[in-house]
């Protein structure tokens, strides 16, 4: 295997590339730093890999990378570069979505058309689906994302079924369930109430706290995407999914527990573009890739909370 993977600076592509790296796979990362959070803790995501000779990280966007020479001899791509953020892709940005997680894809995608490529796995997100899917979601459910941010990613994901039925790209598609775990990015949820109570202020609670996420820590959403990779039908879309559904409110107590620290609410109105719910069937993962989440989510809350007031409490 030699791996192309984009987002190698991000939360999960930072995670996947380690990985690889681990496995003695050679990785190629790009990734162009967008703005969305600070480059520090990009570059802190970076810190081993950069240590290591069988990485290696090209900065730049996809539309202005060579990526003749950057897929030369890459047997898998995994797609993980995009702009994230429900909240922010409203109006006029918009428009950063759909250059960074559409015209993007179909770039990439385009640069594979004739190559022999055995994977390119292609990170969506359970925002694709919407609130009008029976729970638990599964991957054939008619998607109506909420959000803009929903939007572009599921164009992402008709852009691959069309590069694999027109040019045989051979794309394996993984919808991430709100994955968690060390080096969150600062804007997802449990970054944000770990980080009010480390600091003793209030943790805002969107809503009536009474929602429900499939929370994924980041080792298993890794491990899933390499199995995916290799075990992954072409064509295919697979739900990775932690394996239970949690309230918001039990987050919180749980958070408590894990802190020793009382917490503060801090209640704000829903967002537009959050979901109400979401739970993963996982039912084809398991099959197809033999995917079954190992972290509770206590266990991976934990793992979170102790890389914060350690290795990250200076991010």
């Amino acid at each position: 295997m030699k791996a192309l993977v984009t987002g190698a600076a991000g939360f999960i592509g930072s995670h996947l590339s380690e990985r690889l790296v681990e496995q003695g796979v050679p990785v190629t990362g790009l990734d162009c730093f967008t703005d969305y959070y600070p480059r520090e803790r990009k570059e802190q995501n970076l810190a081993k890999l950069r240590q290591a000779p069988a990485f290696t990280l090209v900065e730049s966007s996809i539309a202005d990378a060579d990526l003749a020479a950057l897929l030369d001899g890459v047997t898998h791509v995994f797609h993980l570069a995009a702009q994230a953020g429900v909240r922010k892709s409203w109006g006029r940005d918009f428009h950063v979505y759909t250059v960074n997680n559409v015209e993007a894809t179909q770039i990439l995608l385009e640069a594979c058309v004739g190559r022999p490529i055995e994977r390119l796995v292609y990170a969506s997100s359970s925002s694709i689906y919407g609130d009008d899917v029976p729970l638990p979601m599964r991957e054939d459910a008619r998607p109506q994302p909420v959000s803009p941010y929903g939007v572009t990613k599921l164009a992402g994901e008709q852009l691959c079924h069309l590069y694999h039925v027109n040019h045989s790209v051979p794309t394996v598609l993984v919808r991430y369930f709100t994955v968690y775990g060390p080096r969150q990015r600062p804007d997802m949820g449990f970054s944000r109430f770990l980080s009010a109570a480390l600091v003793d202020k209030a943790v805002p609670q969107f809503g009536d706290g009474r929602q429900t996420r499939d929370f994924t820590f980041v080792a298993d959403a890794v491990s899933a995407t390499l199995a995916a990779s290799t075990r992954g039908k072409p064509g295919a879309v697979y739900n990775i999914g932690g394996g239970s559904r949690v309230g918001l409110l039990d987050v919180f107590e749980l958070i408590r527990r894990i802190t020793g620290r009382p917490l503060r609410i801090d209640r704000i109105e829903s967002q537009r573009g959050d979901m109400r719910d979401t739970y993963a069937d996982t039912t084809r993962a398991r099959a197809d890739l033999g995917f079954a989440p190992s972290v509770t989510l206590e266990q991976g809350l934990r793992a979170q909370y102790e890389w914060m007031i350690g290795e990250g409490s200076s991010r």
